[in-house]
Protein backbone atom coordinates (compact mmCIF):
# COMPACT_ATOMS: atom_id res chain seq x y z
CA UNK A 1 0.00 0.00 0.00
CA UNK A 2 1.27 3.45 -0.87
CA UNK A 3 2.69 6.12 2.00
CA UNK A 4 2.57 9.48 2.33
CA UNK A 5 6.52 10.06 2.36
CA UNK A 6 8.91 12.50 2.18
CA UNK A 7 11.91 11.54 -0.37
CA UNK A 8 14.44 11.45 2.44
CA UNK A 9 12.41 9.44 4.21
CA UNK A 10 11.60 7.01 1.39
CA UNK A 11 15.46 6.55 0.51
CA UNK A 12 16.77 6.18 3.74
CA UNK A 13 14.18 2.86 4.31
CA UNK A 14 15.31 2.07 0.98
CA UNK A 15 18.90 1.91 1.92
CA UNK A 16 17.89 -0.14 5.22
CA UNK A 17 16.10 -2.74 3.18
CA UNK A 18 19.34 -3.54 1.63
CA UNK A 19 20.71 -4.01 4.86
CA UNK A 20 24.24 -2.65 4.73
CA UNK A 21 26.52 -2.98 7.93
CA UNK A 22 28.31 0.61 7.76
CA UNK A 23 26.29 3.66 7.42
CA UNK A 24 28.81 7.13 7.77
CA UNK A 25 28.42 10.34 6.49
CA UNK A 26 28.48 14.10 7.50
CA UNK A 27 25.31 16.70 7.33
CA UNK A 28 25.33 18.87 4.30
CA UNK A 29 21.88 20.30 2.84
CA UNK A 30 19.80 18.95 1.38
CA UNK A 31 21.06 15.57 2.19
CA UNK A 32 21.18 15.67 5.97
CA UNK A 33 17.66 14.19 6.14
CA UNK A 34 18.50 11.05 4.62
CA UNK A 35 21.16 9.75 7.76
CA UNK A 36 18.76 11.66 10.05
CA UNK A 37 16.08 9.32 9.31
CA UNK A 38 19.04 6.08 9.02
CA UNK A 39 19.96 7.28 12.27
CA UNK A 40 16.21 7.62 13.78
CA UNK A 41 15.67 3.39 12.21
CA UNK A 42 18.56 2.29 14.06
CA UNK A 43 17.56 4.41 17.46
CA UNK A 44 14.59 2.66 16.88
CA UNK A 45 16.04 -1.19 16.57
CA UNK A 46 14.08 -1.12 12.85
CA UNK A 47 17.73 -1.15 11.05
CA UNK A 48 21.15 -2.92 12.63
CA UNK A 49 24.35 -1.23 11.54
CA UNK A 50 27.09 0.92 12.22
CA UNK A 51 26.26 4.29 12.51
CA UNK A 52 29.60 6.29 12.05
CA UNK A 53 30.20 9.63 13.09
CA UNK A 54 32.82 11.36 10.94
CA UNK A 55 34.17 15.03 11.18
CA UNK A 56 33.78 15.62 7.55
CA UNK A 57 32.76 14.15 3.88
CA UNK A 58 36.11 13.32 2.76
CA UNK A 59 36.28 11.11 6.51
CA UNK A 60 32.61 9.18 5.09
CA UNK A 61 34.05 8.74 2.03
CA UNK A 62 36.75 6.95 3.53
CA UNK A 63 35.26 5.00 6.27
CA UNK A 64 32.70 3.57 3.94
CA UNK A 65 35.84 2.56 1.41
CA UNK A 66 37.34 0.86 4.34
CA UNK A 67 34.59 -0.71 5.57
CA UNK A 68 32.93 -2.17 1.61
CA UNK A 69 37.28 -3.53 1.39
CA UNK A 70 37.02 -4.83 4.51
CA UNK A 71 33.77 -7.17 3.25
CA UNK A 72 30.52 -5.17 4.78
CA UNK A 73 28.10 -3.68 2.77
CA UNK A 74 28.43 0.29 3.02
CA UNK A 75 26.45 3.14 2.41
CA UNK A 76 26.82 7.07 2.35
CA UNK A 77 25.11 10.47 0.56
CA UNK A 78 26.41 13.55 0.47
CA UNK A 79 25.57 17.22 -2.02
CA UNK A 80 27.16 19.75 -3.25
CA UNK A 81 30.41 21.15 -1.20
CA UNK A 82 30.38 17.45 0.60
CA UNK A 83 31.19 16.17 -3.03
CA UNK A 84 33.47 18.03 -3.98
CA UNK A 85 35.53 17.76 -0.84
CA UNK A 86 35.38 13.96 -0.76
CA UNK A 87 36.41 13.67 -4.69
CA UNK A 88 39.77 12.70 -3.81
CA UNK A 89 38.21 9.30 -2.28
CA UNK A 90 35.52 9.14 -4.64
CA UNK A 91 38.55 8.16 -7.50
CA UNK A 92 39.54 6.14 -5.02
CA UNK A 93 37.21 3.87 -4.41
CA UNK A 94 36.30 3.90 -8.05
CA UNK A 95 39.74 2.89 -9.03
CA UNK A 96 39.98 0.47 -6.36
CA UNK A 97 36.68 -1.14 -8.11
CA UNK A 98 35.39 -1.14 -4.40
CA UNK A 99 30.94 -1.99 -4.76
CA UNK A 100 29.76 0.88 -2.90
CA UNK A 101 26.41 3.04 -3.28
CA UNK A 102 25.77 6.92 -2.61
CA UNK A 103 23.37 9.18 -3.02
CA UNK A 104 24.02 12.27 -4.43
CA UNK A 105 21.08 14.94 -2.98
CA UNK A 106 21.86 17.26 -6.06
CA UNK A 107 22.51 21.04 -5.23
CA UNK A 108 24.50 24.22 -6.62
CA UNK A 109 28.30 24.81 -6.26
CA UNK A 110 29.49 27.68 -4.48
CA UNK A 111 30.18 30.37 -5.16
CA UNK A 112 28.17 32.28 -5.13
CA UNK A 113 26.49 29.83 -2.14
CA UNK A 114 23.41 28.47 -3.27
CA UNK A 115 21.64 25.60 -1.28
CA UNK A 116 19.33 25.16 -3.96
CA UNK A 117 19.34 22.55 -6.74
CA UNK A 118 20.92 21.64 -9.69
CA UNK A 119 23.68 19.05 -11.23
CA UNK A 120 26.62 21.13 -11.11
CA UNK A 121 27.90 18.43 -8.31
CA UNK A 122 27.24 15.07 -9.51
CA UNK A 123 28.75 16.12 -13.16
CA UNK A 124 31.76 18.17 -11.07
CA UNK A 125 32.56 14.20 -10.60
CA UNK A 126 31.29 12.56 -13.79
CA UNK A 127 34.88 11.80 -14.51
CA UNK A 128 35.52 9.64 -11.29
CA UNK A 129 34.49 6.18 -12.27
CA UNK A 130 31.46 6.28 -11.07
CA UNK A 131 28.01 4.63 -12.36
CA UNK A 132 26.09 7.77 -12.21
CA UNK A 133 21.69 7.33 -12.31
CA UNK A 134 19.72 10.16 -12.04
CA UNK A 135 16.12 10.17 -10.84
CA UNK A 136 12.66 11.55 -12.12
CA UNK A 137 10.92 11.42 -8.78
CA UNK A 138 10.97 9.98 -5.27
CA UNK A 139 9.58 6.40 -6.06
CA UNK A 140 12.72 5.90 -8.78
CA UNK A 141 14.52 6.79 -5.68
CA UNK A 142 13.80 3.72 -3.52
CA UNK A 143 14.11 1.50 -6.72
CA UNK A 144 17.08 2.33 -7.93
CA UNK A 145 19.06 2.65 -4.70
CA UNK A 146 18.01 -1.33 -4.37
CA UNK A 147 19.09 -2.11 -7.92
CA UNK A 148 22.45 0.20 -7.22
CA UNK A 149 23.38 -2.35 -5.07
CA UNK A 150 22.92 -5.09 -7.08
CA UNK A 151 24.47 -3.35 -9.88
CA UNK A 152 27.97 -2.23 -8.04
CA UNK A 153 28.47 -5.92 -6.51
CA UNK A 154 28.09 -7.76 -9.36
CA UNK A 155 30.53 -5.72 -11.43
CA UNK A 156 32.44 -4.31 -8.38
CA UNK A 157 32.02 -0.74 -9.36
CA UNK A 158 30.69 2.05 -7.06
CA UNK A 159 26.78 3.61 -8.43
CA UNK A 160 25.73 7.30 -7.25
CA UNK A 161 22.34 7.81 -7.34
CA UNK A 162 21.55 11.58 -7.93
CA UNK A 163 18.05 13.01 -6.87
CA UNK A 164 17.30 16.05 -7.03
CA UNK A 165 17.59 18.24 -4.00
CA UNK A 166 14.30 19.87 -1.96
CA UNK A 167 12.31 19.23 -5.04
CA UNK A 168 12.87 15.61 -4.50
CA UNK A 169 14.53 14.88 -1.16
CA UNK A 170 12.10 17.61 0.67
CA UNK A 171 8.62 16.50 -1.28
CA UNK A 172 6.01 14.47 0.31
CA UNK A 173 5.19 11.37 -2.41
CA UNK A 174 2.64 8.87 -2.29
CA UNK A 175 5.60 5.71 -2.69
CA UNK A 176 5.04 1.82 -2.47
CA UNK A 177 7.86 0.30 -0.45
CA UNK A 178 9.22 -3.46 -1.33
CA UNK A 179 8.90 -6.15 1.15
CA UNK A 180 12.00 -6.93 3.40
CA UNK A 181 11.32 -10.70 1.39
CA UNK A 182 11.63 -8.72 -2.33
CA UNK A 183 14.20 -7.37 -1.37
CA UNK A 184 16.50 -10.09 -0.26
CA UNK A 185 15.24 -12.12 -2.85
CA UNK A 186 16.78 -9.30 -5.65
CA UNK A 187 20.03 -8.67 -3.66
CA UNK A 188 22.43 -11.40 -2.00
CA UNK A 189 24.32 -11.44 0.57
CA UNK A 190 27.48 -8.74 0.02
CA UNK A 191 30.56 -10.72 -1.23
CA UNK A 192 33.54 -8.66 -2.59
CA UNK A 193 35.91 -11.27 -3.85
CA UNK A 194 39.33 -9.43 -2.98
CA UNK A 195 37.89 -7.84 0.56
CA UNK A 196 40.82 -7.47 2.78
CA UNK A 197 41.38 -10.25 5.17
CA UNK A 198 44.28 -10.84 7.68
CA UNK A 199 44.41 -14.82 7.02
CA UNK A 200 44.81 -13.89 3.31
CA UNK A 201 46.82 -11.07 2.64
CA UNK A 202 46.83 -8.58 0.01
CA UNK A 203 47.26 -5.44 -1.29
CA UNK A 204 44.63 -2.72 -2.78
CA UNK A 205 45.66 0.93 -4.06
CA UNK A 206 49.52 0.21 -4.24
CA UNK A 207 51.36 2.20 -6.42
CA UNK A 208 51.37 1.69 -10.38
CA UNK A 209 53.97 2.40 -12.77
CA UNK A 210 53.73 4.16 -15.95
CA UNK A 211 54.40 0.34 -17.44
CA UNK A 212 51.13 -0.47 -15.84
CA UNK A 213 49.00 2.01 -15.28
CA UNK A 214 47.29 2.35 -18.96
CA UNK A 215 46.33 -0.73 -18.80
CA UNK A 216 44.32 -0.42 -15.72
CA UNK A 217 42.87 2.72 -16.65
CA UNK A 218 41.38 0.72 -20.01
CA UNK A 219 40.30 -1.85 -17.40
CA UNK A 220 38.76 -0.05 -15.82
CA UNK A 221 37.12 1.96 -18.62
CA UNK A 222 35.86 -0.90 -20.13
CA UNK A 223 34.32 -2.28 -17.20
CA UNK A 224 31.86 0.71 -16.98
CA UNK A 225 31.09 0.39 -20.65
CA UNK A 226 30.13 -3.24 -20.47
CA UNK A 227 28.06 -2.06 -17.28
CA UNK A 228 25.53 -0.65 -19.55
CA UNK A 229 23.60 -4.51 -20.20
CA UNK A 230 23.82 -4.47 -16.25
CA UNK A 231 22.05 -1.57 -15.55
CA UNK A 232 19.00 -2.22 -17.99
CA UNK A 233 18.99 -5.93 -16.66
CA UNK A 234 19.08 -4.87 -13.34
CA UNK A 235 15.80 -2.73 -13.80
CA UNK A 236 14.26 -5.33 -15.75
CA UNK A 237 14.45 -7.29 -13.22
CA UNK A 238 13.10 -5.63 -10.74
CA UNK A 239 9.86 -4.72 -12.69
CA UNK A 240 9.79 -8.43 -12.03
CA UNK A 241 9.93 -8.54 -8.60
CA UNK A 242 7.68 -5.14 -7.71
CA UNK A 243 6.04 -4.27 -11.46
CA UNK A 244 7.45 -0.84 -11.25
CA UNK A 245 10.19 0.05 -14.45
CA UNK A 246 13.01 2.77 -13.07
CA UNK A 247 13.87 4.02 -16.50
CA UNK A 248 17.05 1.68 -17.76
CA UNK A 249 19.42 3.34 -19.76
CA UNK A 250 16.94 5.80 -21.63
CA UNK A 251 13.80 6.07 -21.47
CA UNK A 252 11.06 7.58 -23.85
CA UNK A 253 8.22 9.31 -21.65
CA UNK A 254 6.32 10.29 -24.29
CA UNK A 255 6.19 9.59 -27.90
CA UNK A 256 5.54 12.25 -30.27
CA UNK A 257 4.34 12.98 -34.22
CA UNK A 258 6.42 16.95 -34.72
CA UNK A 259 9.69 15.30 -35.23
CA UNK A 260 10.79 17.31 -32.60
CA UNK A 261 12.55 15.79 -29.40
CA UNK A 262 13.39 17.21 -25.94
CA UNK A 263 15.58 15.07 -23.98
CA UNK A 264 16.34 15.57 -20.29
CA UNK A 265 17.72 14.38 -17.03
CA UNK A 266 16.09 14.60 -13.17
CA UNK A 267 13.21 15.55 -11.95
CA UNK A 268 12.42 18.90 -14.38
CA UNK A 269 11.54 15.60 -17.17
CA UNK A 270 8.14 15.56 -14.77
CA UNK A 271 7.41 19.15 -15.26
CA UNK A 272 8.10 19.21 -19.43
CA UNK A 273 5.46 15.88 -19.21
CA UNK A 274 2.70 18.34 -17.46
CA UNK A 275 3.73 21.21 -19.58
CA UNK A 276 2.98 18.50 -22.63
CA UNK A 277 -0.33 17.58 -20.94
CA UNK A 278 -1.53 21.27 -20.14
CA UNK A 279 -0.15 23.50 -23.49
CA UNK A 280 -1.79 20.36 -26.04
CA UNK A 281 -1.81 22.66 -28.74
CA UNK A 282 1.95 22.80 -29.03
CA UNK A 283 3.20 20.01 -31.35
CA UNK A 284 3.64 16.65 -30.24
CA UNK A 285 7.42 16.46 -28.96
CA UNK A 286 9.14 13.25 -27.69
CA UNK A 287 10.20 13.47 -24.25
CA UNK A 288 13.33 11.49 -23.62
CA UNK A 289 14.68 10.70 -20.47
CA UNK A 290 18.03 10.08 -19.81
CA UNK A 291 18.61 7.78 -16.85
CA UNK A 292 21.86 6.52 -17.04
CA UNK A 293 25.07 9.43 -17.77
CA UNK A 294 28.04 7.36 -16.76
CA UNK A 295 28.23 4.80 -18.33
CA UNK A 296 27.21 7.34 -21.40
CA UNK A 297 24.46 4.81 -22.89
CA UNK A 298 25.16 6.02 -26.90
CA UNK A 299 23.37 2.80 -28.78
CA UNK A 300 20.53 3.50 -26.54
CA UNK A 301 20.55 7.49 -27.12
CA UNK A 302 20.80 6.83 -30.75
CA UNK A 303 17.81 4.37 -30.63
CA UNK A 304 15.36 7.00 -28.87
CA UNK A 305 16.11 9.70 -30.81
CA UNK A 306 15.54 7.43 -34.24
CA UNK A 307 13.09 9.99 -36.49
CA UNK A 308 13.84 12.76 -35.16
CA UNK A 309 14.67 15.87 -37.19
CA UNK A 310 15.83 18.30 -33.96
CA UNK A 311 16.34 17.42 -30.89
CA UNK A 312 16.28 19.99 -27.73
CA UNK A 313 18.69 18.89 -24.78
CA UNK A 314 17.59 20.66 -21.52
CA UNK A 315 20.41 20.09 -18.89
CA UNK A 316 20.92 21.76 -15.37
CA UNK A 317 24.61 22.74 -15.40
CA UNK A 318 26.83 23.96 -17.34
CA UNK A 319 31.15 23.71 -18.11
CA UNK A 320 32.24 27.04 -17.64
CA UNK A 321 33.66 28.61 -20.98
CA UNK A 322 32.44 25.64 -22.70
CA UNK A 323 29.09 25.44 -22.59
CA UNK A 324 26.65 22.18 -22.41
CA UNK A 325 28.18 18.82 -20.94
CA UNK A 326 25.03 16.80 -21.35
CA UNK A 327 24.66 18.71 -25.43
CA UNK A 328 28.41 17.98 -25.87
CA UNK A 329 27.85 13.94 -25.25
CA UNK A 330 24.35 13.47 -27.30
CA UNK A 331 26.21 15.44 -29.87
CA UNK A 332 29.21 13.44 -30.21
CA UNK A 333 26.87 9.92 -29.39
CA UNK A 334 24.42 10.90 -32.43
CA UNK A 335 27.93 11.98 -34.94
CA UNK A 336 27.67 8.45 -36.44
CA UNK A 337 23.80 8.38 -36.95
CA UNK A 338 22.73 8.43 -40.49
CA UNK A 339 20.20 11.71 -40.74
CA UNK A 340 21.10 12.46 -37.43
CA UNK A 341 18.69 15.08 -35.57
CA UNK A 342 19.58 18.95 -34.98
CA UNK A 343 21.00 19.57 -31.62
CA UNK A 344 19.28 22.77 -29.23
CA UNK A 345 21.29 23.18 -25.87
CA UNK A 346 19.87 25.18 -23.53
CA UNK A 347 20.74 25.03 -19.49
CA UNK A 348 17.86 25.98 -17.28
CA UNK A 349 17.20 26.10 -13.30
CA UNK A 350 20.43 26.71 -12.56
CA UNK A 351 20.81 27.20 -8.21
CA UNK A 352 17.54 25.95 -8.16
CA UNK A 353 15.53 28.70 -10.08
CA UNK A 354 12.46 27.46 -10.99
CA UNK A 355 11.09 26.15 -14.07
CA UNK A 356 7.83 26.98 -15.52
CA UNK A 357 5.27 25.21 -17.36
CA UNK A 358 5.47 28.16 -19.43
CA UNK A 359 9.12 27.43 -20.54
CA UNK A 360 8.40 24.62 -22.25
CA UNK A 361 6.85 26.45 -25.85
CA UNK A 362 10.19 27.97 -25.93
CA UNK A 363 11.60 24.93 -26.10
CA UNK A 364 9.22 23.94 -29.06
CA UNK A 365 10.34 27.60 -30.81
CA UNK A 366 13.90 26.87 -30.62
CA UNK A 367 13.77 23.09 -32.54
CA UNK A 368 11.66 24.45 -34.72
CA UNK A 369 14.32 27.54 -35.79
CA UNK A 370 16.01 27.81 -38.84
CA UNK A 371 19.37 27.33 -37.15
CA UNK A 372 20.74 24.73 -34.53
CA UNK A 373 21.63 26.55 -30.81
CA UNK A 374 24.58 25.78 -29.84
CA UNK A 375 24.57 26.51 -26.50
CA UNK A 376 22.36 29.03 -24.53
CA UNK A 377 20.97 29.49 -20.44
CA UNK A 378 17.42 29.57 -21.77
CA UNK A 379 15.94 31.42 -18.67
CA UNK A 380 18.29 33.97 -18.56
CA UNK A 381 17.07 37.43 -17.42
CA UNK A 382 19.73 39.91 -18.99
CA UNK A 383 17.88 43.10 -16.83
CA UNK A 384 19.39 41.59 -13.64
CA UNK A 385 22.82 41.91 -15.25
CA UNK A 386 25.24 44.57 -14.67
CA UNK A 387 25.18 47.47 -17.10
CA UNK A 388 28.95 47.44 -18.03
CA UNK A 389 28.50 44.20 -19.57
CA UNK A 390 27.38 40.17 -20.10
CA UNK A 391 30.85 39.18 -18.66
CA UNK A 392 31.10 41.60 -15.10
Amino acid sequence: MPQALEGSQAIARAVALCRPQVVAAYPITPQTHIVENISKLVADGKFHCELVSVESEFSAASVVLGAAAAGSRAYTASASQGILLMSEVLFNIAGLRVPLVLTCANRAVSAPLSIWNDHQDSMAVRDAGWIQLYCADNQEAVDTTIQAYRISERLELPVMVCVDGFTLTHTLEPIELPSQEQVDGFLPPYHFARALDPMRPLSMGELVTPAYFTEVRHMHHTALREALPEIAAADAEWAEVCGRHSGGLVQVVREGDSGIGILAIGSVVGTFADAADHLADLPAARLIRLRCFRPFPDAALREACRGLTDLVVVERALSPGAGGIIGTEVRAALRTMRDAPRVHNFAVGLGGRDVPLELYPRLIEAARAEEETGFAILDLEPEKLPEEGLSR
